[in-house]
């Protein structure tokens, strides 16, 4: 997949940046009506929940940090965070609305393009929201490298992402290529982008971490997301750092 599509991908979120949330929030256009809203934030709430329970403790790690919406519930837990984001537009919008809601927790935040970046100190935590489907395919297995290099020994990983539930209407609709793992995305002003989005299926996806030497436990809620947790296995490899 060229740097052309990444480079894209990443002016998309840049431009997106100031109306990001209001998709989280379904707000606007993307409001779809009380029913399906109603069981979106559920849906979220669920995940919420799993977090808690999976309670991100200690030094954490947040992966395209995004404009914050995460880390808030990870704050709650957390001693320290570092967030990573190629974007400065979200990285601002995250700093203040952490600011406000946590400004008792550390939080470093570093700018970075997270398929050219490494990790300069160790987690007990690794944390990414709505980004590994973003990752092209043949950048997968460095990606869970890069995961796995950033966790201290007994580290562990959550995320969540989206998970396929569209018709074949709304596929068409949304300008998807499966052939290429792409789809077209809009801005409010009409601007245009084609960026990477790739749904996995849970087992398939967690059948491939097992085979890059990860223990996790993929599941998913009832319509919209998919989510995971779990750890590298103590025998496999350990990465070193050069």
């Amino acid at each position: 997949m060229d740097d052309e599509l990444l480079e894209g991908q990443l002016a998309y979120y840049r431009a997106r940046a100031g109306e990001y949330d209001e998709w989280f929030l379904r707000k606007g256009r993307h409001d779809r009506g009380p029913e399906w809203n109603c069981k979106w934030f559920s849906e979220l709430d669920r995940v919420r929940k799993e977090l808690d329970g999976f309670a991100p403790v200690g030094d954490l790690l947040e992966l395209a940090c995004g404009t914050g919406l995460w880390a808030v519930e990870l704050a709650r837990h957390a001693n320290a965070i570092t967030a990573v984001d190629a974007s400065p537009e979200v990285l601002e919008i995250n700093r203040a609305r952490l600011h406000e809601a946590h400004p008792e927790v550390p939080i470093h935040y570093v700018q970075a393009d997270l398929f050219d970046w490494h990790p300069e100190a160790s987690y007990d935590t690794v944390y990414f929201g709505f980004w590994l489907s973003h990752v092209p395919p043949e950048r997968f297995e460095a990606f869970w490298m890069l995961v796995r290099s950033a966790l201290k020994p007994g580290g562990r990983v959550f995320f969540v992402d989206s998970l396929r539930t569209e018709t074949w209407a709304e596929k068409e609709r949304l300008g998807r290529d499966p052939r290429d793992h792409t789809t077209l995305r809009q801005l409010n002003d009409g601007q245009e982008f084609r960026i990477v989005k790739i749904f996995y299926d849970p087992e398939e996806l967690s059948s491939r971490l097992r085979d890059l030497g990860w223990n996790v436990h993929v599941r998913t809620t009832d319509n919209h997301l998919l989510y995971g947790f779990g750890e590298p296995r103590t025998e496999s490899w350990r990465i070193r750092r050069e």
